[in-house]
């Protein structure tokens, strides 16, 4: 049975069929709305509003919009000296967008101390979309021609809006996110968006940021013409940038 106190969306409504993001619940912090589907349309609408879609297996699709959220600015993406060190020695390699459908497979597998997985198949589906459209990126960390870690996420004009890590190699996950800060800071990109704060995330910079101060940043952002970089197909670089 539908909820009362929230609103559902269906997959006949207009991309932008979403609630204001101010109404979203206290508890759960930031549900926004359930129902609806995953056309790009309504995902490219959402994240450039500040919503994003995040639900378990037999669950309906459920739309998110937490208050503070969680985002790293590129040019503050915070490298220790144990991690410099650690990837100075690594030898790993950056690439992108080369193994999109591998970095996602990888971010849906079970985990340690994780029942499950949120990335479906039909949300796994749905980026793949996007990622043929050239809205979806995947970053990937190789280790002698081993796939070692990576993220996928979309950019929308300046922002980038990070989905899901992965790391079967210490520090590869933290590798896939100074190379994409990297390329946002070369791109002059303004902000990383990484949804919900975590203790990984804040040691490598992030911070929160109040909703409504963070829609105001995205409508600035996402209207911008600038671009991600894509490398040349097969390009693979040494992590041997870190000054």
């Amino acid at each position: 049975m539908k909820s009362p106190n929230i609103t559902w969306i269906s997959s006949d409504d207009p991309p932008e069929a979403f609630p204001e993001i101010e109404s979203a619940f206290d508890i759960p912090d930031g549900l926004l709305a359930a129902g609806g589907d995953l056309s790009p349309e309504r995902l490219l609408y959402a994240y450039q509003h500040g919503i994003f879609p995040w639900y378990d297996s037999g669950q309906p699709i459920l739309w998110w919009s937490p208050d503070p959220r969680c985002v790293l600015r590129p040019h503050e993406f915070h490298v220790s000296k144990r991690l410099r060190r650690s990837l100075s020695r690594s030898k790993l390699e950056v690439s992108f967008n080369q193994a999109f459908s591998a970095v996602i497979a990888a971010c849906a597998e079970d985990r340690i101390g994780q029942q499950g997985t949120w990335i479906t198949d039909d949300m796994a589906d749905a980026y793949s979309r996007l990622h043929q459209q050239g809205w979806a990126h995947s970053i990937e960390i190789w280790q002698e021609n081993r796939l070692a870690g990576g993220l996928y996420g979309l950019a929308i004009g300046r922002a980038f809006f990070g989905e899901s890590m992965f790391s079967r190699q210490t520090n590869a996950s933290k590798a896939a996110m100074l190379a994409l800060c990297q390329q946002m800071v070369l791109n002059d990109f303004e902000i990383l968006d990484c949804q919900v704060e975590s203790p990984h995330l804040v040691s490598l910079g992030a911070s929160l940021m109040p909703r409504n101060k963070f829609a105001a940043v995205l409508r600035q952002a996402c209207k911008s013409n600038s671009q991600f970089l894509d490398w040349p197909a097969g390009r693979r670089q040494m992590l041997d940038f870190l000054d």
